[in-house]
């Protein structure tokens, strides 16, 4: 179970992170599926189903993931078309995903929360009071998924004709990430409260300071409104596929979640980025590769099969058609040449019905197994971020065949161990604790440690 060192005795192995993937919606990356007897996802405006999640991937999942977007898929057929995305749910209609998170948090020990947001359309201010507000209520199990938006209709919805240009996205995103650090970690010293009923003082007034920025972008005076949270900034998630994505990710992120159907395409982005990050001064092993997988798995590779078929009787092919038109912006013939799509025989939209443009996995246990540690070991990723098309019933499912079998190699994390930890320490595990580590940018802004 792994090399032999000197001694003769095995060394540990690498423990994998998993992330469960989800969204705040009826429609994740199965268009359809909702009507699936054994499929909640329609509950989603009930905070009973996001607790019965909760329950399930505590002690078995690092974090849930949770995507987000403030627009509609309405690029399919005809430019601004709704209908396409609507029977199937697909993606529509959404909540705000990070009101779920406190109520999950308590009925959890170690499972944390990944939430996206926007860089374009949010205020980094409000953003900077609600993770905060986040750290709070989670114990410190919370992360950002930082994304600068790339919907025609979420630029629309927000007040603005059409969407601002790709690379001037990521140059506003560089001002904010500057304002939410300064607000989190710059305009409270950790000592701040003090609470000393004698003095009559809650907070020492002269630990706490404006940030007074004026950028191009943004004006924030601060401090920010509440008092010092456990991470200060949270985790950091990116997922940036284009050139200038990628070195947002290398310079702000610990973890970037990776496109990609096949192991040695996965394998060439990691290997870019590692070198990049190192360019950059980046320890080249600071960075948590985590791509997406759509895993079916069932106690026998047939009935797995089974499952899978039984899965695409469900699936609403226009409404994955309308998903891949808002993934790509444009229809199917023109799609972006540092996306890497893969589609067998059967058709483009049967293909998609399942899961985004990422590989899928339909196995045993065993078999699913062998095929992540392939992953693992010849593409230098760090663990997974698992799709469903079943929401509660595959991640039951993994839970119930997987995980043993990853428990039995001994590449599953220590979830015991992790409870009382914050996100930031269960992913990296590197013992330095909750808050921003040195080589980050956000660092330099610290008052005090």
């Amino acid at each position: 179970m792994g090399d032999i060192n000197g001694f003769g005795d095995p060394q540990p192995r690498k423990k994998w992170i998993l992330n469960a993937f989800s969204m705040s919606s009826s429609g994740h990356v199965a268009s359809g599926l909702w009507r699936h007897p054994r499929n909640r996802t329609h509950e989603y405006k009930n905070i009973q189903y996001w607790i019965d999640l909760a329950k399930i991937l505590d002690g078995n999942f690092h974090g849930l993931f949770l995507a987000d977007m403030l627009g509609v898929y309405d690029v399919y057929k005809v430019p601004g078309n709704l209908k396409p995305a609507l029977p199937g749910a697909a993606r529509f209609p959404i909540s705000d995903p990070s009101l779920p998170i406190a109520a999950m948090a308590a009925v959890t020990k170690s499972l944390s929360s990944g939430i996206t947001a926007s860089t374009t359309y949010e205020n980094p201010f409000l953003l900077a009071r609600r993770y905060s507000t986040l750290d709070y209520l989670t114990n410190g199990r919370v992360a950002w998924n930082v994304v600068t938006s790339y919907l025609e209709s979420a630029a629309k919805n927000l007040g603005l004709e059409t969407q601002i240009s790709h690379d001037e996205r990521y140059a506003i995103a560089e001002e904010y990430m500057e304002v939410v650090y300064k607000l989190l970690e710059s305009s409270w010293r950790t000592d701040a409260v003090v609470l000393d009923k004698e003095k009559r003082e809650y907070t020492d007034p002269d630990r706490v300071r404006r940030i007074n920025h004026k950028g191009k972008y943004f004006s924030v005076a601060g401090p920010r409104l509440i008092e010092p949270s456990r991470q200060r900034t949270p985790f950091i998630f990116q997922a940036g596929a284009s050139k200038a994505g990628k070195s947002f990710a290398i310079k702000h992120a610990k973890a970037m979640f990776l496109p990609g159907m096949e192991v040695a395409a996965v394998k060439k982005q990691v290997q870019e980025i590692r070198a990049e990050a190192i360019q950059l001064g980046r320890d080249a092993n600071s960075i948590k590769f985590i791509p997406g997988i759509l895993v079916i798995v069932d106690e026998t590779d047939d009935l797995a099969q089974k499952k899978y078929e039984e899965y695409l009787s469900y699936a609403n092919l226009k409404g994955s058609l309308a998903l891949f038109g808002g993934w790509t912006g444009t229809d199917l013939g023109k799609h972006g040449d540092d996306e890497d799509f893969k589609f067998s025989d059967n058709g483009v939209a049967t293909e998609l019905a399942l899961g985004e443009p990422q590989a899928k996995v339909i196995k045993s246990s065993k078999t699913v197994a062998d095929i992540l540690e392939r992953w693992i070991k010849e593409a230098g990723v760090d663990g997974f971020n698992l799709s469903y098309a079943v929401n509660l019933g595959d991640f039951e499912a993994i839970v119930k065949w997987l995980i043993p079998e990853l428990k039995t190699r001994g590449v599953f994390w220590d979830p015991v161990r992790a409870e009382g930890m914050s996100m930031r320490e269960n992913y990296l595990d590197d013992g330095l604790g909750p808050r921003l580590r040195a080589d980050h940018p956000g660092s330099k802004f610290k008052w005090d440690n």
